[in-house]
């Protein structure tokens, strides 16, 4: 009984004196800002939005905010300059001048630019839009395949795991290699397929894969993984927190 007498006050010392902290929480990193991606689709073959539906929850988790839109009238400098990045997958076929230059204007003065998939079939008239993505699609198979990654110290592809989906075997043209760097590749025969870059146009990052036809490559982890790494070195900058590789 004494003792059970004495441990008691030994705790009342203790609480009274704040010796006895066991209740603190552990103190938590502070958590950084969210980004904000407009994604831009239409009511195509490829079904953007339910891509959209399924991508929106994943990258919610990860500190990237997703808000899909059909509206091409989006391309609009200042309603993109409310966005850290402007996600297309649509095959929109004529862009505007007054579309255009916000887009570049965009881009030219540091807004990421991530065109995923039939990106590289939009815009048609538009000579420079497609060499802002950096090529354009041409024409495409179909299969399940890995893709190479030919710059493993690349941020983006650094400790990428490799992963196998269905997916469309992209072939494209009309390359415009200036400013861009090629990170993955796709056997084509003989040849090797440029399948995921990235490109440096003004202030603005692009980061572009040809990944994506449908939801069996957008339920991908591995896919994830790449969107969310090209996300994030897209939207990095001088002056923006977020410099150092892609932040993860």
């Amino acid at each position: 009984m004494l003792r059970q007498v004495g441990v008691l006050v030994v705790l009342l010392g203790g609480l009274a004196t704040g010796a006895i902290v066991a209740a603190e929480p552990a103190s938590r990193p502070a958590q950084r800002e969210p980004l904000h991606v407009l994604f831009l689709g239409d009511r195509g073959h490829h079904r953007p939005a339910d891509r959209a539906a399924q991508i929106t929850p994943v990258l919610a988790g990860r500190g990237i905010e997703v808000t899909y839109t059909e509206d091409v009238n989006v391309l609009d400098i200042a309603k993109l300059s409310k966005y850290d990045a402007l996600l297309i997958y649509a095959n929109i076929e004529h862009i505007t001048p007054s579309q255009e230059n916000a887009l570049l204007s965009y881009v030219e003065s540091g807004g990421a630019f991530v065109p995923v998939h039939c990106a590289s079939y939009c815009f048609l008239n538009s000579p420079k839009y497609i060499a802002l993505v950096g090529a354009q699609f041409q024409r495409h198979g179909t299969g399940e395949f890995e893709t190479e990654v030919v710059d493993p110290n690349h941020p983006i592809t650094r400790d990428l795991e490799s992963f196998y989906t269905w997916d469309e075997t992209y072939v494209h043209h009309r390359h415009n290699e200036q400013g861009r760097h090629v990170l993955q590749v796709r056997d084509e025969g003989k040849t090797k397929e440029p399948w995921s870059w990235t490109r440096v146009q003004g202030k603005g990052r692009i980061f572009y894969t040809a990944y994506g036809h449908d939801g069996r490559t957008w339920q991908n982890p591995g896919f994830h993984n790449l969107l969310e790494r090209g996300i994030r070195w897209a939207c990095a900058k001088e002056g923006s927190g977020r410099t150092e590789g892609i932040c993860l």
